[in-house]
């Protein structure tokens, strides 16, 4: 089995990975066991500076993984215009995968359809284009919360704890949605990484 190490830019990416359904896909699915600690960048673009380094030593250290993967947000107007941009802000010392979702990994909520729609309680629930909307991720779950009075609330982290515990949220479904190639970029290469 292949450890694997995870650097995250935030509290929405820190509950995925330390969710036992993603922890259970990686061991299971692609041969990789999560050790940690998990580290949490603590957002805000934190990723966009030179601290991806100190993080990922850190990691290493006090983790000793095989690998090492990088979750980061695209956030377009505060950090890197495209992928491969903020990809290269990033850098690669020390560093297996890098993974960038588009926009902010909470698309990836958008795109989990069979989540949306428990948290929604609306079995019509499909967001067609949820990596390319005209705003953020995070603004158009708070405008669906508004609609079907289910607010997120005001922490994202807050609500994903709570979308990935009680709506079982899933990256896997979010993989397939056909505009999400982000989430399909990650499943696809952790499960490469693993194979590795």
């Amino acid at each position: 089995m292949v450890t694997v190490g995870f650097v995250v830019e935030g509290p929405s990416d820190k509950r995925l990975v330390e969710n036992d359904l993603f922890r259970g896909w990686l061991r299971e699915g692609c041969n990789l066991e999560l050790v940690g600690p998990i580290v949490d960048a603590g957002g805000n673009g934190q990723m966009c500076s030179h601290n991806i380094v100190i993080l990922v030593e850190k990691l290493r250290i006090q983790a000793t993984p095989d690998k090492v993967v990088v979750l980061a947000d695209l956030d377009p107007d505060s950090c890197a215009p495209c992928v491969e941009k903020r990809k290269e802000i990033i850098g690669s010392a020390g560093i297996d995968l890098v993974v960038i979702a588009r926009k902010a990994m909470e698309s990836w909520f958008l795109a989990d359809t069979e989540a949306m729609r428990c948290w929604t309680e609306d079995n019509t629930f499909h967001e067609e284009y949820p990596e390319s909307l005209a705003g953020m991720p995070w603004d158009r779950l708070k405008e669906i919360g508004r609609l079907t009075g289910r607010g997120p609330g005001a922490s994202k982290k807050i609500f994903a704890r709570k979308f990935i515990r009680d709506c079982g949220f899933d990256v896997r479904r979010a993989a397939v949605h056909p505009n999400c190639p982000s989430a399909r970029y990650f499943v696809n290469r952790l499960s490469a990484l693993g194979a590795s």
